[in-house]
């Protein structure tokens, strides 16, 4: 096993910004996320691709799971998203019992981060500004895509 020096949330959410930033800019849903391992090693990332694929399944957290790769288990691991997930990802991280979460920010839509905290994950929630512009930004362009996206109205 390679040592990583083990990043920081705000470079652990850089990834996962840089994946939201590609979805935005191919016409997607801008939630990039990225999971890594205990040691600081990235394991994956990915985007939001349900409007580039049609697949409403693959949000950022999936496909950063996806890209992941099968793993006996998460112990230690760090799910980093730039938006609050969804009840759907947030079942995949208790599902599979990812211990902390790292959230670029949750105004924009409040999810389900503080249910993940409740139920044992770590969870730390960054405000982070450039990740509230880039989705407000493309709320205020798709406005239907980005309501089909979370469900409907909050």
């Amino acid at each position: 096993m390679t040592l990583h020096p083990v990043p920081s949330p705000s470079e652990m959410l850089a990834v996962a910004l840089r994946e939201a930033r590609t979805g935005y800019d191919e016409g997607g849903v801008p939630v990039g996320a990225a999971l890594f391992g205990p040691d600081g090693e990235l394991l994956g990332a990915g985007q939001n691709r349900r409007v580039q694929d049609g697949d409403p399944a693959t949000h950022g957290e999936t496909a950063a799971f996806r890209a992941a790769g099968r793993r006996p288990d998460y112990a230690g691991t760090t799910m980093v998203t730039t938006l609050s997930p969804c009840f759907f990802c947030a079942g995949l991280i208790r599902q599979f019992r990812i211990p902390r979460l790292v959230v670029g920010e949750a105004r924009t839509f409040g999810g389900q981060h503080a249910w993940l905290a409740e139920h044992g994950v770590e969870v730390t929630v960054l405000d982070d500004p450039e990740c509230a512009e880039l989705m407000s930004r493309f709320a205020a362009e798709q406005p239907d895509t980005w309501l089909e996206d979370i469900g409907g109205p909050e």
